[in-house]
């Protein structure tokens, strides 16, 4: 099934709400989960370090280093499970991705806060395609300052792949809030392209 778009002034969205089969997903959450090399990174937040309230990981080509929120990431080599999802992702979007950064949301209160994705690193325009693994979590944006529209509410189920392109991340904020309701872990891979320093 093609990537439907999403319409949003000032965006450019692209989305599969089954890009992988139920199976499918489920098998990759347990693998992923079991052989991903995570790792709880502290922030620094109005001056103090605290830990990220989720487990992250970030694998990519060797040029792929990448820094946000202070933190510098040394890509790790892909394993055959993630070469292989990069490759079927490529395909699906028609963009080229050479790194991702894998987020483990434990249970219900572990979160994501208001950003955009937009180091230098990235582009002035970047393809960030958002695959969505296990619990069935609202994935929320809102517009940036300038931008007079209501914000967007989307449930990411198990299995889907959102793409977010051209000038969404110049306008647009997202973040994963936490939730009061038990719910099971969410594993998320966001691929994208890093642009080699130098």
């Amino acid at each position: 099934m093609p990537l439907l778009p999403l319409l949003l002034p000032q965006a450019s969205l692209l989305y599969d709400h089954a890009f992988l089969t139920g199976p499918e997903a489920d098998n990759l959450l347990a693998r992923l989960s079991a052989e991903v090399a995570w790792e709880q990174r502290a922030i620094r937040i109005f001056g103090q370090e605290i830990p990220q309230p989720r487990l992250t990981a970030w694998y990519g080509d060797p040029a792929a280093r990448y820094a946000y929120s202070g933190l510098h990431w040394e890509p790790r080599n892909w394993t055959p499970a993630l070469a292989a999802l990069r490759q079927r992702v490529e395909a699906a979007t028609g963009h080229q991705f050479n790194s991702v950064l894998l987020n483990l949301y434990r249970t219900g209160q572990d979160s994501m806060g208001w950003h955009a994705d937009d180091e230098p690193e990235l582009g002035p325009e970047p393809a960030i395609a958002s695959l969505s693994l296990g619990a069935t979590r609202r994935f929320r944006m809102r517009p940036r300052a300038g931008l007079a529209h209501v914000p967007l509410s989307l449930d990411l189920p198990n299995g889907s792949l959102l793409l977010m392109c051209g000038t969404t991340q110049q306008h647009w904020q997202h973040a994963l809030p936490k939730t009061a309701r038990p719910v099971g872990p969410r594993l998320n891979l966001t691929f994208r392209w890093v642009h080699p320093a130098g």
